[in-house]
């Protein structure tokens, strides 16, 4: 499912509306391959989690490069470095109209505490988790320049706020990375447009009913 793992959340979704749906997947079918998926899902706002473990390479197919790559980085397929400027996944999300758009670094407590977060969230949550790949990705010092939005005070309701903190780490120029919840807002779901679904999630319907 490299780059359709939103498609195959929501086609769950639909299914049965009343199931907890996770998807995950790394930066590269998420940013490259997966990207029109994920901005129309962010649009959609259904009630999906959507967790993206970004190490900045294509890891498990021996390093290439992602959308989310530094300029500079060398590897097989650009033995002169990488000439172009990453996306920034965080604005992507903000612009494209997802409801909760976090970012954490993989550490285990954060980890946990956003999962929560995101599971609590009605609409479309998106995670990134910074995760360095220590075999094809040297470690860029990130754990040391993160810094909580919570401890400082950021209004994760403020969507301009949220954007200019999304500025602050572009892959390349990082002093700070802030980690957290940059935005959270609440409105209508993909579920809720449709009477079908709308249905479905009043009969509380499981697995054994749709096999029937």
């Amino acid at each position: 499912m490299h780059g359709r793992v939103l498609p195959t959340a929501l086609g769950l979704k639909i299914g049965n509306p009343n199931l907890n749906v996770l998807g995950f997947s790394g930066d590269g079918d998420a940013y490259a391959e997966g990207m029109e998926h994920l901005i129309h899902t962010a649009r959609y706002n259904p009630n999906i989690k959507y967790f993206v473990h970004n190490n900045q390479v294509f890891a498990l197919t021996v390093g290439q490069s992602t959308p989310v790559t530094e300029i500079g980085f060398k590897d097989k397929t650009n033995p002169v470095g990488v000439k172009f400027p990453p996306l920034n996944p965080i604005k992507l999300m903000l612009a494209s109209g997802a409801t909760f758009v976090a970012r954490v670094f993989a550490d285990v407590k954060q980890v946990e505490w956003i999962a929560k977060e995101a599971m609590k969230h009605k609409g479309f949550a998106f995670v990134e988790i910074l995760q360095p790949c220590i075999i094809f990705h040297s470690d860029l010092g990130y754990k040391d320049k993160t810094y909580s939005l919570e401890e400082t005070g950021h209004d994760k309701t403020n969507y301009e706020a949220a954007m200019k903190k999304a500025e602050e780490f572009d892959y390349n120029t990082a002093n700070k990375i802030p980690v957290g919840i940059f935005y959270q807002k609440e409105r209508e779901t993909f579920e809720d447009n449709f009477e079908q679904l709308r249905n479905l999630k009043k009969k509380k319907i499981g697995w054994r009913e749709i096999r029937r």
